[in-house]
């Protein structure tokens, strides 16, 4: 029984190991074969800087803008039972499954010139068609998903009777919320704000379609890809990659920092 136990340990980990190579390989393989001086002279491009600090802020503000209203839903979703429940669940994952250019387009005949959204937009001085508005909506209705799941699973996950407590005590449901619910289920939600930012971060399908200018990365790679060659696209490519996961580790860090610090809390 053991020795049959260890075989298929063995099977795990080769698979296992077969998968992360498969991970692993392409990108191992694209920075061995990037001349290092050119990654640092596509660095000092004006154009590459203003894209990738494009991206980086555009990612971020459709992160806290759509978390203003994700994170309440996700409570709702989380605490209450009503009709339709499934349908809206079912809903809120559209996204993910829907081809993101598809998704560009459906959201361009809402938020286009001629559209009432649109002429709203004008009449208010900004334009959602080519502009960082239209870039911040297309990163968040891509992944917004990730975010509303993960604090759903957070707030599922906080004891109900604790807030049932507070509420007999005489706290406001929205001193429950403040200090109950979203702290005890403050760990799923940061991980979910994180996966939103970073999937939001490498959006191109729906982005190109709304907004092909201004450039975010990687609409940029697309483009010096069709235009130049593979060689003259990777060094862009290998900086954006290194950025990010610099950002995501950097991220990572704090929220395990704050995690031990309420680990040590607690105890």
């Amino acid at each position: 029984m053991s020795r049959r136990f260890d075989i298929l340990n063995l099977v795990f980990v080769f698979l296992g190991g077969l998968l992360l190579l498969f991970i692993i390989a392409p990108l191992f393989g694209m920075f061995l074969t990037t001349v290092p001086v050119s990654i640092f002279d596509t660095a000092k491009e004006t154009e590459v800087q203003k894209s990738i600090w494009l991206t980086i802020s555009t990612s971020i503000a459709a992160t806290l803008i759509f978390s203003i209203a994700a994170i309440p839903l996700a409570y709702l979703l989380a605490r209450k039972n009503f009709p339709l429940k499934k349908i809206v669940l079912g809903i809120i994952n559209i996204p993910v499954i829907i081809p993101h250019s598809a998704a560009g387009i459906a959201l361009l005949g809402v938020i286009s010139r001629d559209s009432a959204l649109g002429k709203i937009a004008e009449s208010l001085g900004f334009s959602f068609v080519n502009s960082p508005a239209g870039i911040i909506v297309a990163m968040a209705f891509v992944s917004i998903p990730y975010l509303l799941n993960a604090a759903i699973d957070g707030f599922i996950n906080v004891p109900e009777h604790l807030e049932k407590v507070a509420l007999t005590l005489g706290a406001s449901k929205a001193r429950v919320f403040f200090t109950i619910s979203l702290p005890l289920a403050w760990r799923n939600i940061l991980t979910g704000l994180i996966m939103m930012w970073g999937r939001g971060l490498s959006e191109f399908g729906a982005v190109i379609i709304i907004a092909y200018h201004p450039m975010v990365t990687p609409v940029m790679i697309f483009e010096r890809f069709n235009s130049f060659g593979l060689q003259y696209t990777k060094p862009v490519t290998v900086l954006f990659i290194c950025i990010c996961l610099a950002i995501f580790i950097v991220m990572n860090l704090i929220s395990r920092r704050k995690r031990n610090a309420e680990n040590r809390e607690n105890k």
